[in-house]
């Protein structure tokens, strides 16, 4: 199966991004973090729900058609059993495998709440709360789920005006649903870049204290 982040962002693209976010760095002591993952969560139920809504009714077709050629009847319960036991979990791998058809098991809802936690954890995980200004910033982007979240430190939440993140997340997300994930990410670097720039300058021994792009495998 080939990589979904490498599917979604090509090499040029996140060598662009990489640029566009030390190009803003230049300017500002706020350190940005870009941060593409494959998926925010494994999802399983969306894999059991797929598989009953694919095997149960095919199944019961099956079993329609299969039970009278083994002498029982159309709606022979062990026939059907016998069906549906192997037919489910090979629809599972199915569901689980695919990507456009395990999204159709998962709500709006859980993604949203799966990629927030998920950004959450990385920011903390990746040190961007460790910087010398609390200046840390991430962009969190998850491929299964087409969605974004911005996470800021709290010298930068300080700095910015309100809803501004999630404005920025707006912007990142209309890029993906138009097909324009690099140009959007680097638009919403270059709009942090304008707002932090000013508050947060760059300084003479500024040193980047953090990745500007990670890659989650």
């Amino acid at each position: 199966m080939r990589d979904p982040v490498k599917k979604f962002l090509g090499k040029a693209e996140l060598e662009q991004i990489e640029s566009c976010v030390r190009e803003a760095e230049r300017t500002t002591r706020a350190e940005i973090v870009v941060m593409v993952a494959p998926a925010s969560h494994g999802y399983p139920m969306a894999g059991l729900l797929g598989s009953a809504a694919i095997s149960v009714p095919a199944s019961v077709a099956l079993t329609r058609t299969v039970g009278p050629l083994v002498w029982a009847g159309p709606h022979d319960l062990w026939v059907f059993l016998g069906i549906l036991f192997p037919l489910f979990f090979l629809c599972r791998e199915g569901v689980m495998r695919l990507p456009r058809l395990k999204r159709i098991f998962v709500s709006e809802k859980e993604m949203d709440f799966e990629v927030r936690e998920a950004a959450t954890i990385h920011f903390f995980s990746k040190g961007l709360h460790r910087t010398r200004e609390e200046t840390g910033i991430l962009i969190y982007l998850s491929v299964f789920e087409g969605k974004a979240w911005v996470l800021g430190d709290r010298g930068v939440n300080a700095a910015v005006p309100p809803g501004f993140w999630q404005e920025v997340v707006g912007q990142v997300v209309a890029g993906i649903k138009a097909d324009r994930p690099a140009a959007a990410i680097c638009a919403a670097v270059g709009r942090i870049r304008g707002v932090l720039g000013e508050k947060f300058p760059a300084a003479p021994g500024d040193r980047n204290e953090l990745q500007n792009l990670i890659v989650d495998a």
